[in-house]
């Protein structure tokens, strides 16, 4: 797969370029053990993990978005930015349609997103758009486990369309030539790319996760290959040196 060579280099280029906000170093902490995570593979976990993160990627630049762009999320009817995220957010979580969108959902919604034609909340419908085509890689679902597994050919497609609408995104324009929402912007006053870097996060998560899961029956033959050699070289322990470890009372 060619695009993870080239993604991952732009996701460090952009974490190294100038943003409107200055880099924070982020300490790495593991989510509290639940009795779910048994049902789960530890490819299972890693794609779970990715889809948490997406998520969280996709509410950070929906926020994003409608800072910038406020008209839209009072074109989708909403009463507020934050409730607006909190809908939107919901029903890709859930699985669920957006009322002002019907059944239009997916790359479907990416289309109606950018369309000339289209007079609601171009935001929404593109955050919802990227989420609702992510839970469908997933089967309809934003948590795997062990009867589950991915496409690698369905992520590689998602992450393509994910950079197709991030470059509309920076492009596409209304018929006076101001863009349809204003996103990155690179002026003498500020360098923002804060949604080129979050959308990057999300390309770079898919592709590694094609890797893997295309080498997913690869690694399972070797994994059990290995238990194989392994064996052999498991040995009892004497139960005197195991006692003789206890310490006296």
């Amino acid at each position: 797969m060619q695009m993870l060579r080239f993604t991952l280099p732009l996701l460090a280029g952009l974490l190294l370029t100038a943003c409107s906000s200055e880099p924070i170093k982020k300490p790495v902490k593991g989510e509290n053990f639940n009795s779910a995570e048994l049902g789960q593979t530890a490819s299972n976990r890693m794609a779970n993990l990715a889809m948490r993160d997406n998520l969280a990627s996709l509410q950070t630049l929906l926020d994003k978005l409608y800072r910038r762009n406020p008209s839209q999320w009072r074109n989708g009817g909403h009463d507020s930015r934050e409730t607006a995220v909190h809908q939107i957010m919901q029903a890709i979580r859930l699985n669920q349609p957006l009322p002002q969108l019907g059944k239009v959902r997916s790359t479907a919604a990416l289309t109606t997103a950018f369309d000339p034609q289209f007079t609601g909340d171009r935001a929404g419908t593109l955050v919802f758009g990227l989420g609702s085509m992510l839970v469908d890689v997933y089967g309809g679902r934003t948590e795997l486990y062990l009867v589950h597994g991915l496409n690698a050919q369905q992520l590689e497609n998602a992450a393509y369309n994910v950079e197709v609408a991030a470059w509309l995104l920076g492009q596409r324009k209304n018929a006076d030539g101001s863009l349809m929402l204003l996103a990155n912007e690179i002026s003498p006053q500020q360098r923002n790319l804060s949604f080129e870097r979050e959308m990057s996060k999300i390309m770079a998560r898919l592709e590694l996760l094609a890797e893997v899961s295309d080498e997913k029956v690869r690694r399972s033959a070797i994994d059990f290959g290995q238990s194989l050699l392994a064996a052999p070289l498991l040995q009892f322990i004497p139960v005197q040196a195991a006692t003789s470890a206890v310490p006296a009372p």
